[in-house]
């Protein structure tokens, strides 16, 4: 199965590209350029940039690159077609396919989404309206929750039935294979649907660019488990779907903070206590792929999991995330045996200051410890400095346990070498059994933490040195071609490559017809173009003076030489113009220096005509 080619470009040209990129990770506008941290290898400094223009992106760190399509498919590890129709859908375009058969089918997990979409509409439907939601809105009422809220995050009921929702949902023309296969019922032994939630408050869950995806049922009375979320199917997956990540992606990235918490309530006490920014896992651990997106939107974490679960995080996982993915995570001040929510309800100014003072995990362990300890005699204090010691242990950072070596020597009245010996010991006695070992971060590049630069490194170039002035043409020629249109020619590219790139772009309708057709080191030279930016002048009839005189300079030059060298009389007219414009130019008087060089950007093309080619 195909989709036509047209359907393609009318895809690539209706997306947003900055939209696009910018809904997995922060960036911030350079010029004309978007310029972020690369979502497809770790790095410090911003090296990753998007031309909104051209609709294409290039990192000069690990030299990813493509347009939307390129972006969606290995961001979210989908084939072509998969990704062109997820684009489609975005940007309201219905697509046609090669096929016939196909033409009329939408592809699976498009279905599938419509169909859990009209699964939500409908349980929010019967929490609003049905009388056997009545315990479900009392709930709601007694947690702080109003009509309002419920609306706003589309909750909805599952009424305790076999299967209403199976019989809506087929009224509707919905095929039974399809509501299996959306996570929403189950055939049972009668060979009959029989819907997967019962008698349960259902917080609807979305993928991060808003589609449908499964949902988190609460059980209302006595019903267990108490919590029931979608099984795995090919829109849901636990390990890589965050509630309300839709919601506050914006906010994220606006704030550069992320509060990750365990329960759907908590997010919307989050949102509606003003921290609009909060997401929580669906019914798991937090996992890498969770960290991963998240990494790409904000780097500063803040966990607002209950006291007690936080602190008996696995610890290595921590800071196996800290120096993978360069985040700062912090934990929220919550006290011990209350969640976000509870707090929200009984304070909304209480839940704002938990995430304003979070501290850095290590410290909040410690806080914790001191807390429970006694510390008014030598024994309490020696027990606790014990302990903290096997805390501070498991930090991978020397320095780190340095600093708080010397805090807690401060705290405790303890000699701060007893205390790096103490540390010492547990670092190598390793942590206890009953930590969770992390997997050990995988190697990658480290950039240097130096001020990021404006432009695209210069640095990072193809394998082969190129006159920069042949650069600087293409960058025109694909940027603002109306620059150089009345005299550009093949004649001023003499690498190779370049002169690869100039025919493929001559040659081609559009930026993205000349990319699909390059390979090699010719396409690895566009795709560095098309995210360079000419540069600009106030003076425009100047700049494009300069243009054409820096261009036609060294090739008019090479021909004289080859004039002198064969006694051709035409050198002392190519001799006479290079002398004026060289005056005309050091006098900045463009607008004539730009008359002469015209001059000898004919003679040069005829030149290069007669000989069959550039030499």
């Amino acid at each position: 199965m195909g989709i036509l080619d047209e359907d393609v470009v009318r895809v690539r040209e209706s997306t947003d590209m900055v939209a696009l990129v910018g809904d997995h990770l922060a960036l911030k506008r350079v010029g004309s350029r978007y310029r972020g941290l690369c979502p497809f290898h770790q790095e410090k400094t911003p090296s990753f940039y998007v031309n909104p223009e051209l609709g294409v992106y290039k990192c000069f760190g690990c030299n990813a690159s493509g347009d939307a399509i390129t972006f969606v498919r290995e961001l979210e590890h989908l084939d072509f077609v998969e990704a062109v129709e997820q684009l489609a859908v975005k940007a309201g375009i219905q697509l046609r396919y090669d096929d016939k058969r196909a033409a009329t089918d939408r592809s699976r997990n498009t279905r599938l989404a419509e169909v859990v979409g009209l699964a939500i509409d409908e349980y929010h439907r019967l929490l609003l309206e049905s009388p056997d939601a009545g315990p479900a809105r009392r709930y709601l009422r007694g947690r702080g929750f109003d009509g309002e809220a419920v609306r706003r995050f589309k909750l909805g009921w599952s009424p305790d039935d076999w299967d209403p929702l199976s019989r809506t949902l087929q009224q509707q023309g919905v095929r039974r294979d399809d509501i299996v296969d959306a996570g929403l019922a189950f055939v049972n032994r009668a060979n009959k649907l029989q819907d997967q939630f019962r008698g349960r408050l259902m917080f609807p869950i979305y993928d991060a660019r808003g589609v449908p995806a499964g949902f988190g049922g609460r059980a209302i009375g006595d019903q267990q488990p108490k919590y029931k979320n979608s099984a795995e199917n090919p829109l849901y997956h636990k390990s890589r779907i965050l509630y309300g990540l839709n919601w506050a992606k914006s906010d994220i990235v606006a704030q550069g903070e992320v509060i990750v918490c365990e329960g759907y309530t908590d997010v919307m006490a989050f949102a509606l206590g003003g921290m609009p920014n909060a997401v929580a896992t669906c019914g798991t651990a937090l996992t890498d792929d969770h960290v991963r997106a998240l990494k790409n939107l904000a780097r500063r974490v803040v966990l607002a999991y209950d006291a007690d679960a936080a602190g008996q995080g696995a610890a290595e996982r921590w800071y196996a995330w800290e120096a993978e993915y360069q985040i700062e995570l912090r934990v929220a001040a919550l006290p011990a045996g209350r969640d976000p929510a509870d707090v929200w309800h009984d304070s909304p100014e209480a839940l704002r200051a938990a995430v304003a003072d979070a501290t850095p995990f290590l410290q909040f362990r410690l806080d914790r410890l001191f807390a429970a300890a006694d510390l008014t005699t030598p024994e309490g204090r020696g027990r606790a400095g014990q302990a903290a010691a096997g805390l501070v242990a498991q930090h991978p950072n020397d320095l780190v346990r340095d600093q708080y070596v010397m805090q807690l020597a401060a705290r405790l009245g303890i000699e701060a070498d007893a205390l790096r010996s103490t540390v010492a010991t547990a670092r190598r006695a390793g942590p206890p059994p009953t930590s969770r070992r992390a997997d050990p971060p995988r190697r990658r590049e480290q950039a240097p933490p130096d001020e990021p630069p404006d432009e695209p490194p210069d640095d990072v170039a193809p394998p082969t040195a190129i006159d920069r002035r042949e650069l600087d043409l293409l960058r025109w020629v694909i940027h603002e071609p109306e620059m150089v249109a009345d005299w550009i020619d093949a004649a001023f590219f003499t690498d190779p490559n370049t002169r690869q790139v100039f025919d493929l772009l001559v040659g081609a309708h559009t930026f993205h017809e000349a990319l699909e057709a390059a390979a090699g080191a010719p396409r690895s030279l566009l795709e560095r173009l098309a995210v360079d930016e000419p540069p600009t002048d106030d003076d425009a009839v100047a700049l494009a003076a300069r243009l054409v005189v820096n261009a036609v300079e060294p090739r008019a030059g090479e021909l004289l030489r080859r004039y002198l060298q064969s006694g051709d009389d035409r050198a002392m007219v190519v001799k006479l113009d290079l002398d004026e414009l060289a005056h005309l130019r050091e006098l900045g008087e463009w607008p004539r220096a730009r008359e002469v060089a015209l001059r000898l950007v004919s003679q040069v093309v005829d030149a290069t005509t007669e000989v069959g080619g550039p030499q």
